[in-house]
C-alpha cells in the first residue's frame, strides 16, 4: 500500500508561481512513473504532466508546456510540480498519481494510474 500526499497549493495572483510536492509513504516511488492531474469545478480531471521512473522523460499538456516543470527526487520519495506564469484558468484541485506503465500515450490517461493523492487546491486570481 502506498499513500500520496500533495502539498504546496494556495492562492496566488496571475503571473505568480507555486511549487507543488507529492510525498509518498508506504512504498518507494522509484520504480514508477508519476503524474500530475487537475480538476476544475464542473470539469473532468485532466492530465497536466508526467515523469518516468528515473526522470529521463517528461510529458506535458499543451496548456502548461513551457510554464510548468515536473521533477522527482527518488531519494526523498517525492515528486514536484513547479508552476510559473500562472493563469486564472490553472485554478483547480491538483492531484498526483502513480503509474506502473510508461510511455507518453499511457501516462496521459487517468485510468492508467493506480494510486492517487487527496489533492491540493490551487487558486489563481486575475
Amino acid at each position: 500500500q502506498v499513500q500520496l500526499v500533495e502539498s504546496g497549493g494556495g492562492l496566488v495572483q496571475a503571473g505568480g508561481s507555486l511549487r507543488l510536492s507529492c510525498a509518498a509513504t508506504g512504498r518507494t516511488l522509484s520504480s514508477y512513473a508519476m503524474g500530475w492531474f487537475r480538476q476544475a469545478p464542473g470539469k473532468e480531471r485532466e492530465f497536466v504532466a508526467a515523469i518516468t521512473w528515473n526522470g529521463g522523460s517528461t510529458y506535458y499538456a499543451d496548456s502548461v508546456k513551457g510554464r510548468f516543470t515536473i521533477s522527482r527526487d527518488n531519494a526523498k520519495n517525492t515528486v514536484y510540480l513547479q508552476m510559473n506564469s500562472l493563469k486564472p484558468e490553472d485554478t483547480a484541485v491538483y492531484y498526483c498519481a502513480r503509474s506502473p506503465l510508461y510511455g507518453s500515450s499511457n501516462l496521459r490517461h487517468t485510468g492508467n494510474y493506480d494510486y492517487w493523492g487527496q489533492g491540493t487546491q490551487v487558486t489563481v486570481s486575475s
